[in-house]
């Protein structure tokens, strides 16, 4: 198990702890030295979990006083400040998730796609539409594009591209994204919209505009994204230095 692996399954397990766990109720964690113990690990791996649980805002740390679960943190439902995949965000919401439909084609690059992902108007990206269901009601609509040219492994299928983007990404693409820029602001349902949410044209909207890179600050996928209302509410976080 690599380093960032291990780190990031140290940070699930006290998350999970934390929310319904062990630690359900518990207003601090157990020392450091309880918790390495029980995990089997340096108390240096434990404390690089433990930042991370603290850069999220989920704890505070204060020297003589512990580790604090904040809990007002740890109960919201869906971050928009983190990354969780659409399932899960409706699941989170206390909705039942589904798949309703999911199409994919390549085509080429229209010039508000080209310049979102900094390549040529006409050059061949991949299209993959979902329509994400909650309690078998369209809840979020999404149009995922990747530069065809990233694309290394050519043997995909549709079912492939009705799991989460990350993992074709990684599969196919032998990519990662490291951070995204998202663009949130409110729209109205026009006609297609309309027809897809089957809701009224005007209908309100959210709206994410969504930009992923990898590490080197290459774009990689450009993904626009419609919600519904009344099924998932975002929260955001904002730490104060």
């Amino acid at each position: 198990m690599s380093e960032q692996t291990q780190l990031q399954s140290v940070r699930s397990w006290l998350l999970r702890e934390m929310k319904e766990g062990a630690y359900r109720y518990a207003g601090k964690l157990p020392p450091e030295e309880v918790l390495a113990d029980r995990l089997s690990i340096s108390r240096t791996q434990l404390r690089d979990s433990l930042s991370q649980l603290e850069r999220e805002g989920f704890i505070s740390r204060h020297p003589g006083a512990g580790t604090v679960i904040n809990r007002h943190v740890v109960s919201v439902k869906v971050r928009m400040d983190m990354e969780i995949e659409f399932m899960e965000m409706i699941a989170q919401s206390g909705h039942e998730p589904s798949l309703l439909t999911a199409s994919y084609e390549t085509i080429p690059a229209s010039e508000k796609i080209a310049e979102r992902l900094s390549i040529y108007p006409g050059d061949m990206v991949l299209r993959a539409v979902r329509l994400i269901g909650a309690d078998g009601k369209p809840a979020i609509y999404c149009e995922d594009y990747i530069p065809a040219s990233l694309i290394k492994n050519k043997q995909y299928t549709g079912e492939d591209l009705q799991k989460p983007i990350f993992s074709f990404l990684k599969e196919f693409c032998s990519l990662e994204a490291h951070m995204d820029l998202t663009e949130v602001c409110p729209a109205v349902a026009d006609a297609a919209l309309a027809g897809i949410f089957c809701v009224p044209e005007g209908t309100p909207l959210l709206y994410l505009d969504e930009l992923d890179y990898d590490r080197e600050g290459m774009p990689i996928f450009y993904s626009p994204q419609y919600y519904i209302g009344g099924v998932i509410r975002h929260t955001l976080l904002r730490m104060k230095f």
